[in-house]
């Protein structure tokens, strides 16, 4: 692969022109690919559909402490249905509340509890002049949604290798009362798919924040959801803060919509038995209960932690070999160009793709023209502003092999379409 940035201009002239020919080929044949999004395929959703006949007309509906699961109540989940996302979590089935489908649903209820009335007495959000969220990037572009729903001010923190920059996390936490939380994926982040250290974690554990109703909002989506037959543990944020003398500093969040149905899984919050009495406080006026039988119907099919670790072996029979086709390509068509660098993720659901600065967005307007939809250019940073334009996130879950093979060739070419024009600019 020859290095486009070493290149001169007539060297780069007669590459855009066959760069150009070969993306008129693709425009041309009237694709319609989709990489926008994490969703699971068809083939994947396929492989859980024996959990609709884990509870029948014909089963016990009655949970194990004896309630019966067809009825109001149990606000906060069904013991066994604890026990499990508990495990997920590596927590106490005591530090759970189980919830709906969607883990961004108890997000955003969180947030809202914070900003209508206030963490354990503190001042509402909502009465401040300013309130600020730390922002690790690239990250989630859904957890940036949340906080500028309600218009909080976010801060960028850079991501390394092993979690973020914990110096500013640090420093922004314990020197600024109105530094209110931070947004983590402690596991295979999105979309550049780092697992935080040991030592991050800690790190986290031991902040000591100048604002009292200071939150670690740790969304562990990706808790068991690796790509190889393997098990990466990272130590248990709701332990390590109870060591740390810190038991309230943390919500812990997930769920199993890509274990078992994005539309029709439980999720769970984890923290400490102060927030949670502090949580049921309007969680109560909220509702009357989730749905226990979903719950039950969960537990039934999957019954432990081996059970889930079991199943997602199976989904990574689908996923690994789409994240694998998309390292593959990417190693043919881009590596050594200089148009870009990118992660092989051993988890989660995305690859990060780090273009020359100043062209994520041509890229991805590049593959909409022909015919492949991507995650709009800016999109893993808040406010949707990507102050080097360079970071994409790429998504291979959810197209066919056939389809995702096509939609990763016409990337590739995009990329290269659009670092030559870069280079060009400058020479």
């Amino acid at each position: 692969m020859q290095d486009y940035t070493k290149m001169s201009k007539d060297e780069l002239l007669e590459e855009k022109a066959k760069v150009e020919a070969k993306y008129k080929e693709y425009k041309d044949m009237g694709l319609k690919l989709d990489m926008s999004r994490g969703k699971p395929s068809s083939d994947q959703l396929d492989k859980c559909m024996p959990i609709l006949d884990a509870l029948t007309s014909k089963d016990d509906i009655h949970a194990s402490n004896g309630f019966d699961t067809r009825n109001y109540g149990l606000v906060d989940g069904l013991p066994e249905a604890k026990e499990l996302m508990a495990a997920i979590m590596d927590t106490k089935p005591e530090n759970v509340i189980i919830s709906g489908n969607a883990s961004l649903s108890i997000m955003y209820d969180t947030i809202a509890r914070a900003h209508s009335f206030g963490i354990m007495g503190s001042t509402p959000w909502c009465k401040l002049d300013k309130v600020k969220f730390l922002c690790p990037v690239p990250g989630y572009d859904r957890h940036f949604g949340v906080t500028e729903t309600f218009g909080i001010e976010m801060i960028n923190i850079p991501m390394n290798d092993d979690g973020p920059d914990m110096d500013l996390v640090e420093k922004y936490v314990s020197e600024d009362e109105a530094v209110k939380g931070i947004w983590c994926v402690p596991k295979f982040s999105n979309p550049g798919g780092v697992v935080y250290s040991d030592e991050v974690v800690r790190r986290f554990a031991n902040l000591k924040p100048k604002a009292k109703d200071f939150r670690i909002y740790w969304d562990n989506a990706y808790a068991v959801h690796y790509l190889y037959d393997e098990v990466i543990d990272i130590p248990d944020i709701i332990e390590e803060c109870a060591k740390a003398g810190n038991s309230n500093l943390v919500y812990e969040f997930c769920s199993t919509s890509k274990i078992s149905f994005a539309g029709g899984g439980i999720s769970a919050m984890a923290t400490s038995q102060e927030n949670i009495e502090d949580i049921k406080k309007t969680l109560t006026k909220q509702t009357i209960g989730p749905d226990k039988i979903n719950q039950l119907r969960h537990v039934r099919y999957f019954k432990d932690k081996n059970g889930i670790l079991e199943h997602m072996k199976v989904l990574a029979t689908e996923l690994r070999p789409r994240f694998e086709l998309v390292i593959k390509i990417l190693d043919e068509e881009i590596k050594g160009s200089g148009a870009g660098t990118y992660n092989a993720p051993r988890g989660g659901y995305f690859v990060a793709f780090n273009a020359m600065e100043g062209c994520a967005n041509r890229i991805v307007d590049l593959a909409k023209e022909a015919g492949v939809v991507l995650t709009g250019a800016g999109a893993p940073f808040p406010y949707h502003k990507d102050p080097k334009d360079s970071v994409i996130r790429i998504a291979p879950s959810y197209p066919s092999m056939k389809d995702l093979e096509e939609a990763a060739k016409i990337f590739t070419v995009c990329v290269k379409l659009a670092t030559i024009e870069k280079l060009l600019e400058n020479k």
